[in-house]
């Protein structure tokens, strides 16, 4: 399993970016893909998962409304759509992938493999 996170950068408060997850070296319908991000010095926050399988999604309550996931099956990649970012949304943004065909969660122990990280800064 290999993924490769990127699309990270400096944005201003207010912006936006998209982050893209490529996945390969697994069947990627049969997985759920996880949005994490980590701050040096804090616990790594789950931000959105979603289900290749059934295409159900999941938001952390500090990015509802805000980001939006997405599957590309026919890439084997997974989009972060993020808007009117906020400085408290700096952080590493790292995917990661776990054989869960049904449903996804947020919950980082239940992902066996994981991306390199890209970083993502919002100015304010």
């Amino acid at each position: 399993v290999q993924l490769v996170e990127s699309g990270g950068g400096l944005v201003q408060a207010g912006g936006s970016l998209t982050l893209s997850c490529a996945g390969s070296g697994f069947a990627f319908d049969g997985y759920s893909i996880g949005w994490f991000r980590q701050v040096p010095g804090k616990e790594r926050e789950g931000v959105s998962c979603i289900s290749n399988g059934d295409g159900s999604t999941k938001y952390s309550d500090s990015v509802k409304g805000r980001f939006t996931i997405s599957s590309d099956r026919a890439k084997n990649t997974v989009s972060l759509q993020m808007n009117n970012l906020k400085p408290e949304d700096t952080a590493v943004y790292s995917c990661a992938a776990r054989p869960l065909v049904l449903g996804c969660n947020l919950w980082d122990a239940t992902y066996d493999d994981w991306g390199q990280g890209t970083q993502v800064t919002v100015s304010s």
